[in-house]
């Protein structure tokens, strides 16, 4: 699609319409040029998951030697 080069706005007015476009060469398919989609303006609502989990009281102890050798690499 050439239109991108010659008439990027027109290009531009399209993806905001939400058109999505398939960048080719040759045969093979590079790229996937869509629309991205709008955050959500709501707010997410307190407590969502009060009561479905329960976040135990040592969750911030140090890990095990052997768990932190793995992260390092050891």
């Amino acid at each position: 699609m050439q239109e991108i080069e010659f008439d990027p706005l027109s290009f531009l007015r399209r993806l905001e319409a939400g058109e999505s476009f398939l960048v080719v060469r040759g045969e093979h398919p590079l790229a996937e040029v869509r629309p991205v989609q709008a955050p959500s303006t709501q707010l997410r609502p307190f407590g969502l998951c009060a009561n479905r989990f329960t976040v135990p009281a040592d969750f911030d102890r140090p890990l095990p030697e052997e768990i932190l050798q793995e992260f390092e690499g050891q």
